[in-house]
């Protein structure tokens, strides 16, 4: 079995910086202030498609101007987000049990190994996609790179996220998802998408595959 977990509001509480940095980016650029609401809509996405959205009237000199902002702010803030509890334990308890594991996210190359060598996660993941190297999320285009590179069917792995575009990317080509309760998106939406689980800890996971 191969299970792929989004990183951010999933296995990583860094919604609070996320907001953070955004805004800080845009008052950099003098742009109008987002609450944080409409900011967490868009966690999941590739950032120039997330700033897209969020600054629709913004020209393409402007989204790099911002992306850039934002990279320099996220860099620059002291704070190393966490896991979520019982996030690492269960993603030790998945591993120690044979299963594969993958990370399919809407951060960068550069900001993903940043993050695996803070938390001292180098090699521990299988196969990874981050959204400068494939189609943007919910397009399911990282999903099929990884499932290609492990050799899995998608009906052999599970998709794990805590935002519709996790859910969507997964159903559209038929792969099992599992939804997380306390990320950016509400629970409610990503009950549409069918999900075979809805879990508030990750250690629920672990329980349900391996019994632990």
């Amino acid at each position: 079995m191969f299970v792929i977990f989004d990183w951010d509001g999933t296995v990583s509480d860094s919604t609070g910086k996320i907001v953070r940095c955004v805004q800080q980016a845009g008052h950099a650029l003098n742009l109008p202030m987002l609450a944080p609401e409409q900011i967490q809509e868009i966690i999941g996405l590739s950032l120039p498609k997330a700033i897209a959205v969020l600054y629709p009237l913004l020209d393409r000199a402007g989204i790099e101007a911002l992306a850039t902002a934002y990279s320099q702010h996220y860099v620059a803030d002291t704070e190393v987000p966490g896991f979520y509890p019982g996030a690492r334990e269960a993603l030790e308890q998945l591993r120690d049990a044979g299963i594969t594991l993958g990370v399919a996210t809407g951060k960068s190359r550069k900001g993903l190994n940043r993050v695996l060598e803070q938390l001292a996660l180098v090699g521990f993941f299988s196969a990874t996609r981050t959204a400068d190297e494939t189609a943007s999320k919910p397009h399911p285009q990282m999903l099929n790179e990884l499932l290609a590179e492990q050799n899995f069917t998608a009906e052999q792995a599970l998709m794990v996220g805590d935002t519709e575009f996790d859910m969507a990317m997964a159903k559209a080509i038929g792969m099992p998802r599992i939804a997380v309760d306390y990320g950016a998106h509400h629970i409610d939406r990503l009950k549409a998408y069918d999900p075979v689980l809805c879990v508030g800890d990750l250690r629920d996971i672990s329980r349900k595959l391996v019994g632990v």
